[in-house]
């Protein structure tokens, strides 16, 4: 297949994956927020896509690490191939849309470099992934940056519980709100810079490894747009899903303790950005969260929910790496084989939207806690069977709304 079209092929996906990678992400930046009714739901998804677009033009670090340093290219480097690159993405993508069906807060940029590393591991052998970028620029960032964050969120919100004890009667959940507002809108732009420049990177290995952009150079004007709209597009659509499990069932969620968890998220996405660790912005807000469960009264966390999540981390990298490698295997044998992965993959794409749609979750329903298919087993989220538990939460926000508003009179 003629190297153009190849190419086109991959940049069509690799932005489908950064739309994936939006509405998968929407919860990092806006769950706490509409779990606490800071914001309207339609409202939150909105700010955080405006803002994840704005944040993909700050800067270009995460992208340099992915474009010229996890695989290997250029001058002295291995041959890495569009068609590579295109399988990785399958993995990535695949595996993105099975966790959100789950409802479960994987890792998009552990999915995409597990696609990646599988892919280029088959394709052109082990010499072709730089194992040492991949220990100090993903996997160290991905086991402290939950503990950093999670730290600072205990901190966060025994603070302002502690110091916020006598005032909190008088109705001030309201000004944690109104802060949430700024916290939250602070972690959007904060994922922008993270989340979309790892398509970018992405789209830049392959126009390097097909020859048409340079070796060691960063990402053009045109590819920093694309994924900066691919992104926040996906981000205004709603992982409505992945929200209710950030939200509501891995603790629930109070004003302070909301801000406290985006602060800290932020924070730390920031940081990680400025030094080029792709490290993911899911592992930083969830950690974020527990946080913030352990800091109000040091037990109020759903371990079980935490424990699943755990487990959808550690096996994220290895099993996109297995589909990115197996789909690399069948894409390289022939052009029939290209064109399989590419049926296989729209088949995948269309089961997990099909087995969504019978059970959604929606703006409507995402503050209800009832169980997620990740934990019960059914084939969705939401619906009917959500209704009792939909009912309490519900009943809980009314009647800290109540408390509050009566301490304020």
């Amino acid at each position: 297949m003629d190297v153009l079209v190849t190419v086109l092929l991959v940049i069509v996906i690799a932005l489908f994956f950064d739309f994936t990678n939006g509405f998968h992400d929407t919860a990092n930046a806006m769950a706490t927020s509409v779990a606490t009714g800071a914001l309207k739901p339609r409202v939150a998804v909105l700010i955080s896509a405006v803002l994840n677009l704005a944040g993909a033009f700050i800067s270009t670090e995460v992208a340099q690490t992915i474009s010229q340093g996890i695989i290997k290219e250029g001058p002295g480097g291995i041959e890495i191939t569009p068609t590579m690159i295109f399988a990785g993405l399958v993995g990535a993508v695949i595996w993105n849309l099975g966790t959100w069906y789950l409802g479960l807060p994987s890792s998009s940029t552990h999915a995409l470099f597990g696609g990646l590393i599988g892919a280029a591991i088959i394709g052109a052998g082990f010499g072709s992934v730089d194992f040492g970028v991949v220990l100090s620029k993903v996997v160290l960032p991905a086991l402290f940056s939950p503990l950093v964050a999670g730290g600072v969120a205990l901190v966060a919100t025994f603070a302002a519980y502690t110091i916020t004890k006598q005032s909190r009667v008088r109705g001030s959940d309201r000004g944690f709100r109104h802060g949430q507002t700024v916290s939250a809108s602070l972690v959007s732009l904060a994922h922008g810079t993270n989340d979309a420049q790892k398509t970018m990177g992405v789209i830049t290995l392959t126009l390097i490894a097909a020859g048409y952009q340079s070796a060691n150079t960063g990402p053009q004007v045109w590819v920093i747009a694309a994924c900066g709209l691919a992104i926040g597009l996906g981000t205004y659509i709603g992982g409505w899903r992945i929200m209710r499990t950030v939200g509501k069932r891995i603790t629930d969620v109070h004003p302070a303790q909301g801000f406290a968890a985006e602060t800290s998220s932020a924070a730390t996405i920031l940081i990680s950005s400025k030094l080029g660790f792709a490290l993911s912005t899911t592992q930083v807000t969830s950690g974020a969260v527990i946080g913030s469960g352990l800091g109000k009264r040091l037990a109020r966390v759903h371990w079980g929910v935490v424990g699943k999540i755990a487990l959808g981390w550690v096996f994220t990298l290895p099993a996109a790496a297995i589909v990115g490698g197996l789909a690399a295997w069948a894409a390289s044998s022939s052009q029939i084989g290209l064109v399989a992965v590419v049926v296989l993959a729209l088949a995948a794409s269309g089961l997990f939207y099909f087995l969504a749609r019978r059970k959604p979750v929606n703006q409507h329903n995402v503050n209800e806690s009832g169980e997620s298919p990740a934990e019960s087993g059914a084939d969705g989220a939401g619906g009917e069977a959500d209704g009792a538990d939909g009912a309490d939460g519900s009943a809980d926000l009314e009647t800290e709304e109540a408390n509050a508003k009566g301490g304020a009179r």
